[in-house]
């Protein structure tokens, strides 16, 4: 069966998520910018595009900013390499990061350092150089790993973190070292999402909860993405032979093997949506990235 004919497959997404706090949390960060010297944000490095915010990014305007691409650990490699070369393209300062690896984090402060020095002397050829205190703020869609980046720096659960988008909601200060600290901020969606499929990408990373996209609609996508991927991982792991095979009869052999089951042996579809969605988010079944760099 043809891929692009399988009536199974997920249709287009169309809602948006965009909670009263985030619009509050938005005009906080502007009134805020003038306290800070450089803006972290924070983005999944599997969907490095989608997951970032023009409406933010504009509010933002000129201060120094550099994009923390996280979640490399569950990212395509091949097509980070290709990511990598296309945001060098951009000139925009960027670094790619798993939130677990503390050591490699530590670059993200030295980067931004950099960044806050270099422009200083291009705005001042006079200026000179000296170890003042760098403020920096962290923003970013929900759950792309904000308060981890923030614990992992600052050695402390100094934030909540859970698997669930929209837990930050209030602004605070957080010292990462005695001459860095950092102004954390809730995560904010963009007003509105441009293409369906790419609301689609981030209900697959869970940056919309699930209860506002639906977790069926979004497991079908995760599903029909990774069969027509020939992910070997997704394969091997619910003993699927072939990915020439409908979306409908992936999510029947997943019931099988995993016994999610009703009376009579009918399927519990909500059971293999909630356990196929949650395998997919810590990389259970391969590492994926959604779409590709945009041609030059």
């Amino acid at each position: 069966m043809k891929r692009e004919n399988d009536k199974s497959a997920p249709g287009k997404a169309l809602y948006n998520w965009y909670p009263g706090h985030m619009a509050k949390a938005l005009r906080e960060v502007k009134k805020r910018l003038t306290l800070v010297d450089i803006v972290l944000e924070i983005r999944d490095a599997r969907v490095p595009l989608a997951s970032g915010n023009k409406t933010l990014d504009a509010e933002v305007g000129n201060k120094c900013k550099l994009i923390v691409l996280n979640k490399t650990n569950l990212a395509d490699e091949s097509l980070l390499i290709q990511w990598n070369e296309w945001f060098e393209a951009q000139g925009t300062p960027f670094v790619f990061v798993n939130c677990f690896d503390k050591p490699a984090l530590k670059k993200i402060v030295s980067i931004g350092r950099k960044i806050v020095e270099k422009n200083r002397k291009d705005c001042n050829p006079d200026y000179v150089s000296t170890k003042t205190k760098l403020k920096m703020m962290i923003v970013g869609l929900p759950n792309t790993g904000k308060s981890t980046i923030i614990n992992q720096l600052a050695n402390r659960g100094a934030t909540k973190v859970a698997d669930k988008p929209g837990l930050t909601q209030i602004q605070q200060w957080i010292t990462i070292e005695n001459d860095v600290e950092l102004l954390d901020t809730p995560g904010i969606m963009p007003p509105m999402i441009e293409k369906d499929e790419h609301a689609l990408w981030l209900s697959a990373i869970h940056a919309i909860p699930d209860d506002i996209a639906g977790e069926e609609t979004t497991a079908l996508f995760v599903v029909d993405h990774l069969l027509k991927r020939n992910s070997k991982e997704f394969l091997e792991r619910y003993k699927i032979e072939s990915s020439d095979i409908s979306v409908e009869d992936a999510l029947l052999q997943v019931a099988t093997l995993r016994g999610c089951l009703k009376q009579k042996g009918q399927p519990d579809l909500m059971r293999v949506y909630k356990l196929i969605l949650a395998e997919f988010r810590v990389g259970d079944l391969g590492k994926t990235c959604f779409g590709v760099p945009p041609k030059k």
